[in-house]
């Protein structure tokens, strides 16, 4: 991030009363106030972000926290660097928002224990009425922002969402989740411009990557798919909404055991385009559908009804072996 260790501060998660021993909160006897890990962390992410010079908030490796959801708001006065490492939303776990000129970097496992949310969802068990599930780690109108060499797994739902982000890096992610729970895509991007991803490796129950409206300026490089449903552009134009998504490339990517290769998928109804998407030098293995161009996707316990198709994709170039 081009600065000096002098010019930086830090701020740890456990001196602001955070254990990581696998607890979720500790009893303070003097001050009779009950400290928990959201409050500690909370505490740390307000002084590391309030601080005039550049600063690091860190999460100690190889410690285990158990955390309720937690959003670390911006805007700060200074960049910052989070080294890893409930509120009531319970479609949002960890969640950065209004943050830039900040990076969040590897070190530990952030886990979502989702197999109970799994087990408990609609779509492995058709007797059960269908109820929304929080994404692991959301990035939300963050500016600048870095992401990598994160391990991210069994997310309850997504693991990680972009949204209205502008300048991302993301590289060196690894996101696991069992090949059979539900809608777990790897990398979620909506509404963010000028993305790149690359070197990562995503193995989940859903899109390895999915990118829906409002995108643009996205590249995926060296990405190693599989298990999971492939890459997407979409679903678009759900609800007969408008759709925009422009100047997609995916170069370089390796799936394998998928059920899908590369696809975009949209919704009958909706309008809009989807304009400039590129597919090239993609190699796979053992891929049940290596290419999909769904202009009737339908996500639905009954079947979609029928409506004119409004949404047009423009030069859709596609490069792949094996």
């Amino acid at each position: 991030m081009g600065r000096s260790l002098a010019a930086v501060k830090t701020f740890n998660v456990n001196d602001y009363g955070a254990k990581g021993d696998g607890s979720d909160a500790t009893e303070n006897f003097e001050d009779k106030v009950l400290i928990t890990h959201k409050k500690a962390f909370n505490n740390a992410w307000k002084a590391a972000c309030s601080s005039s010079q550049g600063s690091v908030l860190v999460v100690p490796k190889n410690k285990n926290y158990l955390l309720k959801p937690i959003t670390f708001e911006g805007p700060c006065k200074s960049s910052i660097t989070v080294q890893s490492a409930y509120s009531k939303d319970l479609t949002r776990w960890l969640v950065f928002e209004n943050v830039q000129n900040s990076a969040v970097e590897g070190g530990g496992t952030i886990n979502g224990n989702g197999k109970i949310w799994w087990e408990n969802s609609c779509k492995v068990n058709d007797d059960l009425s269908c109820k929304d599930a929080p994404t692991a780690l959301i990035f939300y109108n963050c500016k600048n922002l870095v992401v990598k060499n994160l391990n991210i797994q069994n997310a309850q739902k997504m693991h990680v969402s972009f949204e209205k982000c502008v300048g991302v890096e993301v590289s060196g992610l690894t996101i696991t989740a069992l090949a059979d729970s539900p809608n777990t895509d790897g990398i979620h991007v909506t509404r963010t411009q000028n993305i790149q991803i690359s070197s990562s490796v995503i193995g989940t129950g859903d899109d390895c990557i999915s990118i829906v409206s409002g995108s643009q300026k996205v590249q995926a490089t060296g990405i190693t798919c599989g298990p999971g449903h492939g890459i997407s552009i979409g679903s678009l134009g759900d609800g007969n909404s408008e759709a925009q998504v422009s100047n997609v490339t995916v170069n370089g990517a390796t799936l394998t055991g998928t059920t899908n290769g590369v696809r975009i998928k949209t919704w009958q109804g909706g309008s809009g385009r989807a304009s400039n998407i590129k597919f090239q030098n993609i190699e796979m293995h053992n891929v049940k559908n290596p290419i999909i161009i769904d202009q009737k996707y339908c996500d639905r316990d009954k079947p979609c009804k029928s409506q004119v198709w409004k949404l047009r994709l423009i030069s859709t170039p596609l490069n792949l072996y094996k």
